[in-house]
């Protein structure tokens, strides 16, 4: 057993984790399947208006797709954050040119939410 210390959100957790060899791990019970992850959101091009999240959360709905033509005030996408939503609105008129990120998505302050050309 190792022992480590994770800080998370400024809070000193210890945890201790065992390592197991593979003979261990071939005559373990399998364990349940992991449930099948989203695929993988489009990377945002290089260039363009980034819209980014304004606080940490999870992503409830995203309204747009790639190539999709929005105007200013459109609500691109609805952000959860400390059980409120909020919407986040295009900052200028454009066309989608990338979605970075798919419903359900934990994203932090700052991160590319998505890309208007």
């Amino acid at each position: 057993m190792k022992k480590y210390r994770v800080n998370v959100n400024g809070t000193a957790y210890e945890v201790e984790i065992e390592l197991i060899d593979a003979n261990a791990v071939a005559s373990a019970p399998a364990a349940a399947p992991a449930p099948a992850a989203a695929p993988a959101p489009a990377a945002a091009p290089v260039g363009g208006q980034t819209v980014n999240a304004p606080m940490p959360g999870t992503i409830l709905k995203v309204n747009v797709q790639n190539g999709q033509a929005v105007k200013k005030g459109d609500v691109l996408m609805i952000l959860e954050a400390m059980k409120m939503e909020n919407e986040i609105m295009a900052p200028c008129d454009g066309t989608v040119a990338g979605v970075a990120v798919a419903q359900g998505a934990t994203v932090d302050s700052g991160a590319v939410l998505c890309t208007l050309a």
